[in-house]
C-alpha cells in the first residue's frame, strides 16, 4: 500500500494508506483533503482510524462516515465522534486485509492510542502514533504523567516509520541541538530535514532507529541528555527517569 501525507490545517498530516482502489485515513481533523483525495485518485474510503479526542484529529470523521459509511476506530477511553469501534491496548483494526495493533501511548492524553503495521511484503512496520512521539520530540503533557509519557515511547523495530501528526520537526531539532549540540548524527539530520522543508517536502515519516539517535526524549536515559537535563533544570544525580523526563519536558515547553 502507499503511504500518503495529506496537509492539513497549519501543519497537520492526515496520514492514508491506499492500493489503488481503496483508502484508511488516520486523525482526519478535515475532511476535504481526503475529500479531495478521495476524488483526485478515484479511491473508496475503507476505514477511518483515530488516535485521540481533540478536535484537529476528529474534526472530518462525522462528515466522511456520513458520506463514506466509512467504519471509524478510536480509543475506547475518549470522546471519538459516534458511530465507532471502541478499541484499547492489545486490541487490533481489521481493514483491508491488514490488522492494525492497537498501543496505549497515554500522556499528550489520557486515553491516546496508537496504531501498529508490522512489516510485511517488503514493507517496513508502520506507526500511527498521532501526537505522542514527533521527530525530534513529543507530545506536551496535558492530560498524562511523564512517567507514562517514558512508558509508551518504547521499543519497536528500528525500522519502522514513525508518522506524527503535524509538521514540528525543524522547532523540534532546534531544541534537541540545545539539549545535545554535540550529537553529530542530531546535525545530519537536521540538514537533510532543512533541505526537505526548503523544496516544500515533508519530514516524515521519520524512522524510529533515526529518532533513537537524535531525539532527546528518547534519548533521556542517555549520559549526555541526563547530564544537560541535570544542570539545566539543577537536578541531583540520584533524579528518578521521570523526573528526568518531566523536566525535560519542561524545558521544551519553555524553550524559545
Amino acid at each position: 500500500m502507499t503511504l500518503v501525507p495529506l496537509p492539513a490545517f497549519a501543519d497537520n498530516y492526515i496520514w492514508m494508506l491506499q492500493d489503488g482502489s481503496n483508502a484508511i485515513v488516520v486523525d482526519p481533523g478535515d475532511a476535504q483533503p481526503v475529500f479531495d483525495a478521495l476524488a483526485r485518485d478515484k479511491l473508496q474510503l475503507a476505514a477511518i482510524l483515530v488516535t485521540r479526542h481533540h478536535h484537529d484529529h476528529t474534526g472530518g470523521v462525522a462528515a466522511l462516515h456520513a458520506a463514506t459509511g466509512a467504519p471509524v476506530f478510536g480509543p475506547a477511553r475518549e470522546p471519538i465522534p459516534e458511530p465507532f469501534t471502541p478499541l484499547l491496548h492489545g486490541d487490533s483494526a481489521k481493514v483491508l486485509g491488514k490488522r492494525f495493533a492497537v498501543i496505549d501511548v497515554p500522556g499528550h492524553t489520557a486515553g491516546h492510542i496508537a496504531y501498529f503495521l508490522p512489516a510485511g511484503e517488503g514493507q517496513a512496520p508502520l506507526l500511527f502514533c498521532g501526537d505522542t512521539l514527533f521527530s525530534g520530540g513529543c507530545g506536551r503533557l496535558f492530560e498524562g504523567t511523564p512517567a507514562q509519557m517514558l512508558a509508551s515511547l518504547a521499543a519497536l523495530p528500528g525500522d519502522t516509520r514513525v508518522c506524527c501528526a503535524h509538521e514540528y520537526t525543524l522547532a523540534n531539532l532546534r531544541f534537541a541541538h540545545a539539549v545535545e549540540p554535540g550529537n553529530a548524527d542530531l546535525t545530519h539530520y537536521t540538514a537533510r530535514c532543512e533541505s526537505l522543508r526548503a523544496q516544500g517536502q515533508p519530514t516524515l515519516p521519520s524512522q524510529l532507529a533515526t529518532e533513537r539517535r537524535i531525539n532527546p526524549f528518547l534519548r533521556s536515559r542517555e549520559a549526555t541528555v541526563l547530564r544537560a537535563v541535570r544542570e539545566h533544570a539543577e537536578l541531583s544525580a540520584n533524579a528518578a527517569e521521570a523526573d528526568v523526563f518531566a523536566a525535560l519536558r519542561q524545558w521544551k515547553n519553555d524553550f524559545r
